[in-house]
């Protein structure tokens, strides 16, 4: 579940201490994290703070008015914006745009900001100490002023009889800490939710690094020796092997952990025929069939040989096809990217952890380290959880398909990183085009036309990166440098029709939208509905502004 910006986090959170620099001379210098070179986002995120003039480096002069104080918080904010940007928010960001990009990265960028004014609170003068804590309060309030989108309904709170309730007693009576409880939602199942408010900054969950379930594991179990042996064996697939003859071990210390479990977790990797027919025609189609045959493959070049070799220890009945499909799910849907207290990095499991939710609005977006001092992986709050509320974790930028196929669910809300890719081909250039063509990208994406903030003409709520490639390559004699000023109308209407031609037949593709019930569908043909559903509408979002685009060249 980690990405390149969440591994970076984590050096970032130990470089911050020696960041903010006080000046004894009435300015207090206060810095972010500098660009890292090694981002491959790097040159656009350069690209970006330039056109903004702005540095990661800010000068407070003291004493300041909070006039003066919110205004330098502005330019800090931006410029934590920039920092924290992934690869789809950067994709769709404009020159005018200074944010907010999505509520992932305001979090990412707030968090960022008090982490440090922190750096610098504990050596700080009572001047210094007091326009800090101006920051850091105007900081937390704007996190709090964020507006709560997730509307889970709850049906009941946890029972003292539950499976998970013992859970959290095996947790606590081995040294976890949690300020949540279970309970259970229309839609969702069960969740956590917080027994007390809960503030930013402050953990949820603390899990110690005894009770995660890693690949040190392995080396004290009867199965290390044949598999590290064996041909092509990976860690992660070692895991999984042991998970499925662990799971009914009556004597595991991890048993109260898989009589959480549910004997299905009902991902995309488990969809049937009928879901996959609704599906035909859609890239998420091509993406789960070889998924699905990846796995079956690899299952039929495994499983069959290590009970045929080591009977005693691959007993048969625990490796069969659906118990490997489900180990599949549970490592797919569960497992987190831990760093240890070692420095190293792991594949984990983490008891008590899998009960947080995803959302598109998480209280929780950083748990990918444990604390060298406590030894436990704490999962802290980027924005304040209220009693009461279920308490979300972020499983990363996801879009819907990789969502639906190895956790089972589409996020209620619009999701900002739900986007089509495009594949756009460079017309054949001769040398003194050749240039123009290195630095020219041809994978293009689109999502829906609802996120665009832009107001400039000639946008038609579609990302400024495409436009300007199909400009490019409509224009005669091969591809040019893409112009900043659209062409003339005839041109726009080319630049237009040619969208609508590449997108009709995506939209014809999926058809009309059933008018069943669908309360009597089972699951899986529910999900793929909905997932479909999801496609339908961004296309529609990316037809209906094109038309409108024409409809506007018409009237002029």
């Amino acid at each position: 579940m980690e990405t390149f910006h969440a591994q970076r986090q984590q050096n970032q959170e130990i470089q911050m201490a020696g960041k903010g620099q006080v000046q004894r001379n009435g300015v207090l210098t206060l810095c972010l994290p500098s660009l890292d070179e090694k981002d491959p986002l790097f040159l656009e995120k350069k690209r970006l703070s330039n056109a903004r003039n702005l540095d990661f480096s800010f000068q407070l002069r003291l004493p300041s008015l909070r006039g003066e104080l919110s205004l330098i918080l502005e330019d800090i904010i931006q410029a934590a914006r920039i920092l924290y940007l992934n690869d789809v928010e950067i994709y769709f960001s404009e020159d005018d745009d200074f944010g907010p990009f999505s509520l992932r990265n305001e979090l990412e960028a707030f968090n960022a900001v008090l982490q440090m004014l922190k750096s610098v609170l504990s050596s700080a003068t009572p001047d210094e100490m007091k326009a800090l804590n101006e920051l850091q309060n105007v900081t937390i309030a704007r996190i709090n002023s964020i507006a709560d989108q997730n509307i889970d309904k709850m049906i009941t709170k946890k029972l003292e009889t539950t499976a998970e309730d013992l859970l959290l007693k095996w947790g606590e009576s081995r040294g976890a800490r949690s300020k949540v409880i279970v309970a259970y939602f229309e839609g969702a199942n069960r969740g956590a939710v917080a027994l007390e408010d809960i503030n930013v900054g402050e953990s949820a969950l603390e899990i110690p690094e005894s009770i995660i379930i890693s690949e040190d594991l392995l080396h004290e179990s009867d199965m290390f020796k044949v598999l590290k042996e064996w041909d092509g064996m990976t860690t992660e697939t070692m895991l999984l092997l042991w998970s499925m003859r662990e799971r009914y071990n009556p004597l595991s210390i991890f048993k109260e952990y898989f009589e959480t479990l549910p004997d299905s977790f009902n991902t995309g990797l488990s969809f049937g025929i009928d879901a996959l027919t609704i599906l035909h025609g859609t890239l998420f189609f091509e993406e789960l069939m070889q998924a699905k045959e990846h796995l079956r493959q690899q299952y039929e070049s495994l499983c069959p040989a290590l009970c045929s070799s080591y009977p005693d220890i691959f007993k048969t009945e625990l490796y069969s096809w659906d118990r490997y499909l489900w180990a599949c799910e549970l490592w797919y849907s569960n497992s987190m990217k831990v760093i240890f207290s070692d420095g190293k990095l792991r594949t984990c499991l983490v008891p008590i952890a899998g009960l947080l939710n995803h959302s598109l609005f998480p209280h929780i977006i950083h748990y990918g380290r444990v604390d060298s001092e406590t030894k436990c992986l704490n999962f802290q709050l980027a924005r304040q959880c209220k009693r009461g509320e279920q308490c979300y974790l972020s499983y990363g930028s996801l879009p819907g398909s990789h969502l639906v196929m190895f956790y089972g669910f589409l996020p209620k809300g619009d999701n900002p990183y739900d986007i089509i890719p495009l594949d756009i081909e460079v017309p054949e250039a001769d040398n003194s085009q050749s240039q123009a063509i290195e630095g020219f990208r041809t994978s293009h994406m689109v999502r829906g036309s609802w996120f665009s903030k832009s107001n400039k003409p000639h946008t038609y709520g579609l990302p400024t990166q495409l436009l300007s490639h199909l400009r490019s390559a409509l224009k005669s004699g091969g591809m040019e440098q893409p112009s900043l000023v659209p062409g003339e109308d005839e041109n726009e209407r080319a630049l237009l029709e040619t969208i609508i031609s590449i997108f009709e037949p995506m939209m014809e593709g999926l058809g009309e939208r059933d008018n069943i019930n669908r309360e009597e569908l089972s699951w899986d043909v529910k999900l793929a509905l909905e997932y479909k559903d999801l496609q339908r509408r961004i296309i529609s979002s990316v037809l209906s502004s094109c038309t409108a685009g024409l409809k506007i060249l018409d009237s002029t």
